[in-house]
């Protein structure tokens, strides 16, 4: 199995939501990821990153969210082209996982038509409460006639140990990691916003960004022993991370 890390865009944001001490009017960039495993069963990929529309018009799609996370990147750092660097189309994409339904983990949904996908139940009840919209939820995302599996506990996909679903809520109701096992490169956790920078990890620092503080601590807690027991931590938006993966073209497998 070979897996690649992907562009899905690129926000700024205030750097305090994740970094409580530094200063209001510091801002952070950060990257979007998308992974692809090419594994024998199937096409799988973990996050679709940010609608493409967002580059030029983020408020007509997010609203007020818009302001607040603002897209910085180019035509070429979206999931659709990162694709087509590698010669596929969103109808090569046989799985999607969605650590959670927040707009920059799921704004590609509506192309992967054939794709069966995979999402918490307890996110899927959340984007169907009332409020879901203030709390970050946009329909447009994740509202699309997919067939979609949920589930709320570990879930093996192939059944083989290759990608395994990990509940770790706190971010949201119901985010989920994903823990692949290559067979040169080792395991990987690809730990989504339950770890946005590795700062949030090594410090065990909230980000204002979270639903429920001390679930996220007990997913923080698991993510620590998941790295003591050998993998490597793949964070949800660590510029200084991103630098040193290999992206694109470039795999471990």
């Amino acid at each position: 199995m070979k897996m690649h890390v992907l562009s899905g865009g690129k926000l700024r944001m205030r750097k305090n939501v994740y970094v409580p001490e530094a200063d209001r009017s510091e801002k952070i960039d950060l990257p979007v990821s998308c992974i692809l495993f090419r594994h024998s069963a199937g096409n799988v990929l973990f996050d679709t990153g940010c609608h493409p529309s967002v580059i030029d018009d983020a408020e007509s799609r997010w609203g007020p969210m818009a302001r607040a996370m603002q897209p910085i990147m180019e035509s070429g750092e979206t999931l659709l082209a990162e694709l087509a660097r590698l010669n596929l189309t969103p109808d090569d994409i046989d799985v999607v996982i969605n650590s959670h339904y927040h707009s920059d983990h799921c704004g590609c949904n509506e192309y992967f038509k054939k794709a069966t996908f995979f999402v918490h139940s307890a996110e899927l009840a959340t984007v169907n409460e009332s409020d879901s919209v203030s709390r970050g939820y946009i329909q447009a995302d994740w509202h699309h006639p997919m067939q979609l599996n949920t589930f709320d506990q570990q879930t093996d996909i192939f059944g083989d140990n290759r990608i395994v679903l990990l509940p770790l809520p706190g971010h949201s109701p119901g985010l989920s990691g994903a823990l692949a096992e290559l067979d040169n490169s080792g395991s990987f956790l690809l730990a989504s916003d339950a770890v946005s920078l590795r700062e949030n990890l090594d410090k065990e620092t909230i980000p204002k960004t979270t639903w429920n503080a001390d679930v996220l601590m007990d997913s923080i807690t698991e993510i620590k022993r998941i790295e003591n027991a050998g993998s490597t931590i793949i964070c949800g938006h660590d510029p200084e991370q991103w630098e040193r993966l290999k992206k694109g073209i470039h795999y471990y497998d």
